[in-house]
């Protein structure tokens, strides 16, 4: 089959099962082109939830369709390909994180969404990368344990005064990018504006003009007078920065930043993922109802 042949069946299957397809910012090209909605993974999550989709097909990667089950349990959930996992989500599992809890049991438990339904299920508040720092600055108590991501864990902390202790994990896709080529590309491109996600270490963090969530570097991008843009995150948002705004220019803070588990989806697997309704993605009841608690926290903060 050809790529419009299967295009055309991906949107024939999808009419047949009542299903939307959602994909992450970082996903391949041709993927992002065919989505129903195209963005972040809490968000995408919430829009399918609020959708009447009797199937949600999530390209991304697996916590991302753990997070669609849980706000919508009723949904059949499937992934393209199962194997896509998140190596900053699998640094942290529910065991080892009551043992810390235990360690420090006047903290309150606040978990970065790029976690297992597990993790969540453990915590007192989940965050985006977009509110840490609000959800953070609205726990009541005075010491913060911070998981999993420790980078965005320091970020909240540097606008928020309170005791952190943090879990000791990164996203390796972000620790890619180096401070050097901050400045190097600050040399090449001295009126580029340079957009960090907050995934990044402290030192690349400090070299740029603002810390965003992908959803926040897309909004960014197209309320700036700026003509060129350095991008620190994964390079597939690239192909959607580039497609909303054709007229300005767009340079990768690194080359190195790719993440392959996000490449994994194709257009052929999100069709036999259609044709198959495979792999479904299932969270236990009590794990479910636990991790939702986490995320309706969040929420009610705004």
């Amino acid at each position: 089959m050809s790529q419009n042949d299967i295009v055309r069946r991906i949107d024939e299957l999808k009419r047949e099962r009542n299903a939307v397809l959602l994909v992450h910012n970082y996903q391949r090209p041709e993927v992002q082109d065919i989505a129903d909605f195209l963005g972040d993974s809490l968000g995408l999550s919430r829009q399918a939830a609020a959708t009447d989709a009797n199937v949600i097909v999530f390209c991304g990667v697996h916590f991302m369709a753990e997070t669609a089950k849980i706000l919508s349990p009723e949904k059949t959930v499937l992934m393209p390909d199962i194997h896509a996992g998140c190596p900053m989500a699998n640094m942290v599992t529910a065991e080892p994180l009551a043992a810390m809890k235990r360690e420090h049991p006047d903290a309150t438990v606040v978990t970065y969404v790029n976690s297992s339904a597990a993790v969540k299920a453990q915590s007192d508040y989940c965050c985006t990368s977009a509110n840490a720092v609000s959800v953070v600055q609205a726990t009541r108590n005075s010491k913060v344990l911070f998981v999993p991501d420790r980078h965005l864990g320091e970020f909240a902390a540097e606008h928020c005064d309170k005791e952190f202790v943090f879990w000791e994990g990164f996203c390796p896709i972000h620790m890619k990018i180096l401070a050097e080529d901050i400045v190097r590309l600050r040399e090449q491109c001295p009126d580029a504006e340079v957009l960090v996600h907050p995934e990044c270490t402290a030192d690349v963090r400090a070299l740029a003009d603002h810390i965003l969530s992908t959803t926040g570097i897309c909004q960014r991008v197209q309320e700036s007078d700026a003509e060129t843009f350095v991008i620190g995150t994964e390079v597939g948002i690239l192909h959607r920065l580039r497609r909303e705004n054709p007229e300005k220019r767009f340079i990768p803070a690194s080359e190195r930043a790719v993440c392959p588990n996000m490449k994994l989806a194709t257009l052929e697997k999100v069709l036999w993922s259609l044709e198959d309704l495979a792999e479904e993605v299932q969270v236990e009841e009590d794990i479910r109802r636990r991790a939702k608690r986490a995320i309706d926290r969040m929420v009610a903060i705004g």
